[in-house]
C-alpha cells in the first residue's frame, strides 16, 4: 500500500508549481480560482491582453495561440499545461507535449475540435450517436440526404460555437439557400439526421491522470437563439434515464481515455433513449452550477484531475438553476444587482465590452426548483420562460 502511494504521488504536482493554460477566457478564470485555493501558480496565453483569465493570472502572455514564440514561453513558464477551449491548433500542443507536460493530450483535442472525427471515435466506442453521413461536395450532399432525409443538419467539421457553422435543412428550398461558397473551400461537413429530441442534457465528467472516475450529477439545459440559456440540476428526467446519463458519459471518458474534464452532450428522445450530440474536452456552461451546489465544483475537480489528486465528491448539496447573462442582459443586471437575493450567487467574468450574444457572466440560484424559477422570471433581466420551455423544464 505504502508502495503504490509512493507511486501514485512520484509526479505529483505540488502547490508552489505553475500551471499554464491555453486560453483566457471565463473558463480559465475560474479554473484559477479555484486552483489558487490548492496553492497553485498560473500564468496564461491568450490573444486579449486583458481577458477573464488574465486578469486573475500570475502572468499573462498576450500573443495569438499560433504564436511559436509566445508558446515556448509558456513552457519555459509552466510546470504543466492546460487548455481551456477546443479551438486551438493541435500541433500546437503537439509542440507543447514535447517541451513539458500536458496532461489532455493533443489526441483528445483532435477529436472533440473535428465533429466528424468526434463521432467516428463515438461510434467506434459503441456509444450511440444521431445518423451521419460525411459531405466534402455537392454531390456527397444530395447523397446524403438520399440516405438521411430531411429534416436534416448540415455543421461545419471545425470550428463551429453557439450555433456557428449549422444550417437546419427543412425542406428543398433551405438546401438551395445553402452558401454557395460551402462547398468551394475544401472544408469537411457532416450532415446529421434531426432528432425530435424531447429535452437536451449534459454530464461532465472527470477521469483523473491515474484514471480514477467521477462525473457530476445530469442537468437539464434550455438554449436560446443556439446559446445557454438555463441548466436545472438534479435533472428533471424520468426514473432512470439520469442514471443512464451518467454511465454513459462514463463510458465515454473512459472509452477515449480523458485526462481532465469532458462534458457529454445528450438528446433525450420521448422514449427515453440517449443520444450522444456532442463532447467538450474542458469544463463547460452547463456544469457551471457545480460552483455553488457541488461539494466539489467542476473547475476544482479539473485541477484535481490533472495533477495527480484524488477526486473530490461530486455530491449535489442544494437544488440549482443556472442562467447566463448575456450582453443584452447587462443593463437590466445592474439595475437588479443590489437587490439580489442571498440565494442568487453572481459570477462576473471582467469583460469590457458587452456584446448581443457574449458571455459577460452568470447567477447560480441556489434553491427548489419552482422558487429558482420564480425568482428568475420576476427579476426582469431575462425574458420569463415560455410555456414550451416550462414543458421542457417541468415534465419527465
Amino acid at each position: 500500500m505504502i508502495e503504490t502511494m509512493k507511486q501514485k504521488t512520484a509526479g505529483l504536482i505540488k502547490p508552489g508549481q505553475t500551471i499554464g493554460i491555453l486560453g483566457g477566457g471565463q473558463l480559465g478564470r475560474m479554473v484559477i480560482l479555484e486552483g489558487r485555493k490548492l496553492g497553485y501558480r498560473f500564468v496564461t496565453l491568450d490573444p486579449a491582453a486583458d481577458c477573464p483569465g488574465g486578469q486573475v493570472s500570475d502572468r499573462h502572455v498576450s500573443a495569438p495561440y499560433d504564436d511559436q514564440e509566445a508558446a515556448a514561453s509558456l513552457a519555459e513558464a509552466a510546470d504543466m499545461i492546460l487548455y481551456e477551449f477546443e479551438n486551438i491548433d493541435p500541433e500546437i500542443v503537439k509542440k507543447l507535449e514535447q517541451q513539458t507536460l500536458v496532461p489532455q493530450g493533443s489526441r483528445l483535442l483532435e477529436l472533440t475540435r473535428h465533429r466528424l472525427m468526434e463521432k467516428q471515435a463515438l461510434t467506434r466506442a459503441g456509444i450511440p450517436v444521431a445518423p451521419y453521413v460525411a459531405v466534402e461536395t455537392e454531390a456527397d450532399l444530395r447523397q446524403a440526404l438520399a440516405e438521411l432525409g430531411l429534416p436534416a443538419v448540415l455543421k461545419t467539421a471545425t470550428g463551429g460555437y453557439d450555433g456557428k457553422g449549422q444550417w437546419m435543412l427543412k425542406t428543398d428550398q433551405d438546401v438551395a439557400a445553402l452558401p454557395a461558397e460551402l462547398f468551394q473551400q475544401g472544408k469537411t461537413l457532416v450532415l446529421e439526421q434531426f432528432i425530435p429530441f424531447q429535452k437536451e442534457c449534459s454530464v461532465v465528467v472527470a477521469r483523473s491522470v491515474h484514471g480514477e472516475v467521477k462525473a457530476f450529477p445530469p442537468s437539464v439545459n434550455l438554449h436560446r437563439h443556439h446559446i445557454l440559456h438555463m441548466s436545472v440540476a438534479p435533472a428533471p428526467l424520468a426514473e432512470g434515464v439520469a442514471e443512464r446519463a451518467v454511465r454513459l458519459a462514463e463510458q465515454v471518458a473512459d472509452s477515449l481515455g480523458v485526462v481532465g474534464l469532458v462534458a457529454v452532450e445528450m438528446f433525450v428522445l420521448a422514449s427515453g433513449e440517449l443520444l450522444v450530440n456532442e463532447l467538450a474536452p474542458r469544463p463547460h456552461n452547463s456544469g457551471h452550477y457545480t460552483f455553488d451546489a457541488c461539494l466539489t465544483s467542476q473547475f476544482e475537480q479539473f485541477v484535481r484531475a490533472v495533477v495527480g489528486l484524488p477526486l473530490g465528491p461530486t455530491t449535489l448539496t442544494s437544488p440549482a438553476v443556472m442562467v447566463n447573462i448575456l450582453g443584452e442582459h447587462g443593463e437590466a443586471f445592474n439595475q437588479a444587482y443590489g437587490l439580489l437575493p442571498g440565494q442568487v450567487k453572481v459570477h462576473w467574468y471582467g469583460k469590457e465590452i458587452a456584446k448581443k450574444g457574449r458571455k459577460m457572466g452568470h447567477v447560480t440560484v441556489v434553491d427548489d426548483l419552482e422558487s429558482a424559477i420564480a425568482w428568475i422570471d420576476a427579476s426582469g433581466i431575462w425574458p420569463p420562460l415560455t410555456e414550451q420551455e416550462k414543458k421542457v423544464i417541468y415534465d419527465r
